[in-house]
């Protein structure tokens, strides 16, 4: 039933997100909000029914602490691209570094640990 529960959501959340992506300019954008949101709703929606309201909140602080993070990898990774004209496979791998550092320090810091 979870998988059932997780297609339907997953499918009607993609929907909304790609006709939302279709109306803004640029296209760009249609994948954008088509994947990453559809793919987290579906997951918090299936968290809070399995594991209750305090699990949920705590993974969705997580999502979005994660999509700060993936904000300032993006301007770095634009940056370098636009400035430098650097190979894209190399820069975006190369600033990986970025995210995941990101990630980890708003997590310390929210989290109590720093």
């Amino acid at each position: 039933m979870e998988w059932v529960i997780r297609f339907v959501v997953g499918g009607v959340v993609v929907s909304f997100f790609a006709i939302l992506g279709d109306v803004l300019r640029p296209k760009s954008f249609a994948g954008l909000f088509s994947a990453a949101p559809s793919v987290a709703l579906a997951t918090v929606t299936l968290t809070l029914h399995k594991e209750g309201r305090f699990y949920a909140a705590q993974e969705a602080s997580s999502m979005v602490l994660g999509a700060i993070a993936f904000v300032a990898y993006a301007i770095a990774a634009s940056c370098a691209l636009r400035q430098r004209r650097f190979n894209t496979l190399r820069t975006t791998i190369a600033l990986m570094p970025i995210w995941v550092g990101v990630s980890l320090g708003l997590f310390a810091v929210f989290s109590g640990r720093f």
